[in-house]
């Protein structure tokens, strides 16, 4: 039976490199403050480099006061494409910071999140949704000494520029009567809630009528009966909280002859795939994710030089119009 290869210590590297233990931690860790000439510097990065030496990560931690690791903690609710997309260009953003991004799916129902912070001795724990004060304290009680977003934004939706930036388009194309497609998948309606707040008021500054928000479902006939009930109240256009939703708006239509926009416009919301070849094809809003990766991967490293970040629980980066048939 093959024994399994030891993992080298620095001391094998020190003893490589022909220098002290003390002397390599210095150099691998870019201790600051210490004269290391430029050949031992060489010596011991070459021999940790032929070793494959890796430091352990509670050593690292030690080293640099924290550990390198990140924790991203997504609530439960359907994991579509635009979360999917956020968290590998959290990955990417936070790796060029040289730190690590760990996932947890709050939906698993395992370990509390306090408990998984504590686990692996995360530094940082990052929400989709602003934590409330207690889970902040005791995030901060698991050893993480920065929390994100932990701080209301003064009562504002995050998500609201997203529906006020759906209906202002509708609105000004000249609808006048607006509806909203709600999910009918619990874990989504805090955040359709606050997109609806931002159709709302679109609406109220447009001086017309608030939306009528109904869910249409995900099945054709839930879909035309919503559509009735939008024709009933001459509603002209609809925002959809996301594209799947505004793609069963469309198929509702046809059950009724209806055709976009000539009957009831519709714009989704995160640019799917499948977006461009619904029938007709769909206007929706799309989202810089690197942008907003970028943001919050800045953030944690101010945070952890001592810069207070802006309180943000902004995960959809800039919301743009991508302007297709259906509108």
């Amino acid at each position: 039976m093959t024994r399994p290869v030891k993992r080298p210590t620095s001391s094998d590297v020190a003893r490589a490199a022909g220098v002290s233990q003390t002397t390599v931690s210095f150099v691998l860790n870019n201790k600051p403050g210490q004269s290391i000439p430029e050949e031992t510097r060489r010596r011991v990065l070459e021999a940790a480099r032929r070793l494959d030496y890796r430091p352990h990560s509670s050593a690292r931690a030690l080293a640099a006061g924290r550990s390198d690791t990140v924790l991203l903690s997504v609530p439960d609710l359907p994991i579509g494409q635009s979360i999917s997309r956020f968290v590998e260009e959290l990955a990417a953003a936070l790796a060029e910071h040289g730190l690590t991004l760990v996932t947890h799916l709050e939906g698993a129902h395992g370990r509390s999140l306090p408990d998984v912070c504590a686990a692996i001795g995360a530094s940082a724990v990052l929400g989709l949704e602003v934590f409330d004060p207690d889970t902040v304290r005791s995030l901060h009680r698991a050893g993480a000494d920065v929390v994100l977003p932990a701080h209301p934004t003064d009562g504002v939706s995050v998500t609201a520029p997203v529906g006020r930036l759906q209906a202002e388009h509708l609105i000004g194309r000249g609808h006048r009567r607006l509806g909203y497609a709600l999910p009918s998948e619990p874990g989504l309606l805090p955040m359709a809630q606050g997109r609806l707040q931002g159709v709302t008021d679109a609406c109220q500054a447009a001086g017309v009528e608030p939306p009528l928000a109904l869910s249409p479902g995900m099945e054709v006939d839930s879909a035309a009966r919503a559509v009735a009930r939008w024709a009933e109240e001459s509603v002209t256009g609809v925002c959809a909280f996301h594209d799947e939703i505004a793609i069963a708006v469309l198929a509702g239509m046809r059950v009724h002859g209806l055709t976009a926009p000539a009957d009831l416009a519709v714009i989704g919301s995160d640019d799917i795939t499948t977006a461009r070849l619904a029938f007709p094809p769909l206007t929706t809003v799309t989202f810089d994710l690197r942008e907003a990766a970028a943001r919050r991967a800045e953030a944690i490293v101010a945070a952890f030089a001592g810069t207070r970040p802006e309180p943000s629980a902004d995960t959809e980066g800039t919301p743009r119009i991508v302007l297709r048939s259906s509108t």
